[in-house]
This record gives C-alpha cells, structure tokens and sequence, in this order.
C-alpha cells in the first residue's frame, strides 16, 4: 500500500499544480479505500486533472477482491481521455457527482463508472471512480428503453407544432426532462454535442445530473423555478473545459418538464480570442516599430553633435522631427486596440515633441484647439502628424527672429464629412508667391496633403501672421466617437 500512495504522490507533484496538502488528502483517501470493504467488487480509481495535457490522470487504482479486474495491464499513470471517459472530467470541473455513466477503458473495454469529486479548501482535487463491466443484458435493455423513449411525443411539438425534421434541424441542443430529472428527448443536435464531449450513452433516460454542463443539479434547478412567482425562463452563460456554451432553461408547468436548450459558442469565442491575439500582437508590433525609431532618433542626435557643419545638423535636427513625429502616432497606436484614433490625441503627441525640443531656446506658445470629438484612421494619422510637423517646424524656424515672442495655434474641425486641419502663427510673415518651392518640407506638406489625403491646402501670409489650412473628406466607414 506504501509503495502505492508513494507513486500516486510522485505522480501528482510531476503532472499536477496541487498544494502539498492537497496531495496529502489525497493520501488520506487512497488509505482510507485501500482499508475499506466498500467497492471490493469494483475496479476503483483515483484521477485528477493534468493541466499541461487538459486531460484526467490515474494517479491510484484498487483492484476488486471479489473478482477479476477489469484491466489486464498497468493503469497508474495513464490518461483518462475525456472521448473515452467524460464523466472524470466532468466532475473534476463542475464537482458533481456522475453516476451511471458509460465510458470506455484504457483497453477498450465497455464499462460503466460512478464517480465522486474529493474535496480540499472547497476546491476539487481529484475523482474517485467506482468502475464495473456493462453486462450484455444492460446494453440490450438499454436499447429497449431508447426505443420506447423515442414513442414519447415532443414536448416542443406539442407546445409549438413542430415536426421532428424540424426540431433535428435547429443549430441548439435541446433536451427535455421529465419532473424526476430523467431525459425523454433530445434532438440531433444534443446528440452530437454530447458525443462531442465523450458521452457514450444513449442519453434518453439518463439523469439531468449526469447531462448537466452549467455546474447546477436539478434539484437545484427546480428549487430556483420555486421562487419565481411567473417561472421566468433562467438563461447564463457557462465555460466546460474549452467550450462555451449559453444556456437557457424553461419550465413547463403544465407538462411539468424541462426544457433545456444549449447553444455551443466555442467558435465565436475562439475567433474572439484570436482576434484579441493578433490586435495584441499588431500593439505589440507599433510597440517595437516606436522603440526602433527612437534608436534611429539617438543616432542622429548623436550625429547633430558631432557634426561642425550649421546645415548638417539643422537637417539632421528636421529628419530627428520628422521620425519622432511619426514615432508618436505608434507609441499611441500601441496603447490601443481600434484602428480608429482621436485627431487631438495624435496632435497632442506631435506638439509634445516640439515642447520638450524648444521649451529653453524658444519663446513660442503652442495651443491646439481640436474638437475632440474629431476621429481618423491610423493610415491618416501618420500622414497628419507629418503635415502638422513639418508646418510647426516652419514656424519655429522662420516665423519669428532669434529672441522674438510668438504664438502658434492648431486648429481642428468638422463639418459634416469635411475635416479642417489649420496651423496659423502671428509672426513675420512672407512672400508666398516667393517662397522656395525647393524646400523639402513644403514638398512633403504638399505632396501628402493631395497624395495620401486627396485634400486641398491654402496658405495665406501677411505681417501679421501666416496661416495654413488643409482640408480633406472623413471616410463614410470611419466610425465617429461621439
């Protein structure tokens, strides 16, 4: 018997997360089955579940005294596979108890088991199964019972007039129960949910307790029809190993039946899952793409100072702008999972860079006026935060002399579909039929303004002051945060 607990415990700290002294009741267990009379015509087993196979564990097996095992080989750590014997999962999830379930051995052998959950600090930490051999007899009983089972007429017939083509054709399962909890129907559906899930009985005339995938009995499930003064239907939503399912309950008061209907959700929550995957694996990448750019931002910056030349480093200055402006817009594409982001939140990022770049060199005011309400794809946001910097870069460098104060202000709104994006100062102005059309900011402004955002932009400039307007229609599919 020593040798026996030893393995079991060997085996539950190699393939299990239990606590010591979880382990330690399941010690207690074995023990107590081993000392025990109870079960001596049965082959009786200690499972519990593996959580890097998803599968049960025999971790302890007794064999009948009466009798002959069941098994010819060695079961100790074998798997007890959940399409062979869907009861020990069962109830190492829900912690019921599953009585009088048809499964099958690890050696193919057709077998009925009775299985109990064991408790430790209110949780499950294992299974005992009581197992014995389907006698012929009972298969062929077992038959008959389906066959007068299925004479039985549809409760959902005779509520609705439905015929059974119909009813085998809804994509629920949906199973009816009479008042003691026994199955008397099922449709095609249920029938291939639950062979989905192992079950190898016929499913008519089993209990609702053994059939149960929402962790309630159905005494349970009458006592909460009981306090509803109008026997309202009872819907939730439950998880069983790696499916989802909704479920929805009705009682028939009277036929007193119960009708349960399952709807299997596991491939709507699977491309839920993917789809929040990959948009953390596309954050993950804008991430990434932000922190090598501003590893190609530090090597410029190191360039710029070694450099003597006045030129090289006012057009390193301008390329470490330009790729911190774009930088910006993945650093708060990174923070979110939408395609689509707030105008004024990119606008924000941009300025902030030209803040910390002149807050000591120049006397500039920068005040953004964007209507928040104001939302943009992330392919236009790039191309925005690259207008907008070049024409703020503009105005730091040529609007004002070397110690002259100034203000310059961004300005964002919609009107209907038209989006207005202007960026005026009040400095010295210039000569706009003058101005060097050689300048590669201007070429940029220019080109994604009619390029990328099929838009149009106007500058006007006078003494006091140049202002600078773009304007570009929203997309009708761009949704609108209101």
């Amino acid at each position: 018997m020593m040798n026996k607990v030893i393995a079991m415990n060997q085996l539950c700290q190699e393939h299990t997360n239990l606590s010591p002294s979880a382990i330690e009741e399941l010690s207690h267990t074995a023990n107590y089955l081993e000392s025990s009379r109870l079960y001596s015509g049965s082959d009786v087993f200690i499972d519990v579940f593996n959580p890097m196979t998803r599968e049960a564990l025999v971790v302890y097996h007794k064999l009948p005294k009466d009798k002959p095992s069941l098994y010819q080989k060695e079961v100790v750590g074998q798997p007890a596979l959940l399409k062979n014997e869907p009861g020990v999962i069962r109830t190492l999830e829900t912690s019921l108890n599953t009585v009088g379930l048809q499964a099958m051995s690890q050696e193919g052998r057709p077998i009925q088991q009775d299985i109990y959950p064991i408790r430790h600090e209110k949780q499950t930490i294992g299974v005992i199964i009581i197992e014995t051999a389907i006698q012929p007899l009972e298969l062929e009983l077992a038959a008959s019972h389906q066959q007068d089972y299925q004479q039985i007429s549809s409760v959902l017939k005779t509520l609705q007039g439905l015929d059974d083509s119909f009813v085998d054709q809804l994509p629920e399962a949906i199973l009816v129960y009479d008042s003691e909890g026994y199955l008397l129907l099922k449709n095609q559906m249920a029938l291939a949910l639950y062979k989905k899930l192992g079950y190898r009985n016929r499913l008519v005339g089993m209990h609702y307790d053994n059939l149960t995938l929402d962790y309630t009995t159905f005494e349970y499930t009458l006592y909460q029809f009981s306090h509803q003064s109008d026997y309202q239907p009872i819907e939730l939503e439950t998880t069983y190993l790696d499916y989802y399912f909704s479920v929805k309950k009705i009682w028939i008061v009277e036929e007193q039946k119960l009708v349960v209907i399952i709807q299997d959700n596991t491939n709507v929550k699977s491309k839920e899952a993917e789809i929040i995957s990959k948009s953390v694996a596309i954050q993950e990448i804008h991430h990434r793409v932000k922190n090598n750019l501003q590893s190609v931002v530090s090597l410029l910056r190191i360039q710029e100072r070694r450099t003597q030349s006045t030129e090289a480093k006012k057009v390193l200055r301008e390329s470490v702008n330009r790729i911190m402006a774009i930088a910006a817009t993945h650093e708060l594409l990174s923070k979110q999972v939408e395609d689509q982001v707030s105008l004024s939140q990119t606008l924000e990022m941009v300025l902030s860079n030209f803040r910390s770049i002149f807050q000591n060199s120049r006397d500039v005011e920068v005040i953004l006026e964007v209507d928040s309400s104001i939302i943009i794809t992330s392919e236009q946001m790039v191309t925005i935060s690259l207008i907008v910097n070049e024409l703020v870069q503009n105005v730091f460098d040529h609007a004002f002399e070397a110690n002259q104060k100034g203000t310059v202000k961004i300005v964002g709104k919609q009107i209907k579909s038209m989006i207005t994006v202007s960026v005026s100062d009040d400095g010295n102005g210039f000569d706009v039929k003058k101005v060097s059309k050689d300048s590669l900011g201007l070429m940029i402004v220019n080109s994604y303004v009619k390029d990328k955002l099929k838009g149009k932009i106007k500058t006007e400039s006078n003494k006091q002051g140049t202002t600078t307007c773009f304007y570009f229609e929203k997309n009708t599919s761009d949704a609108v945060r209101g």
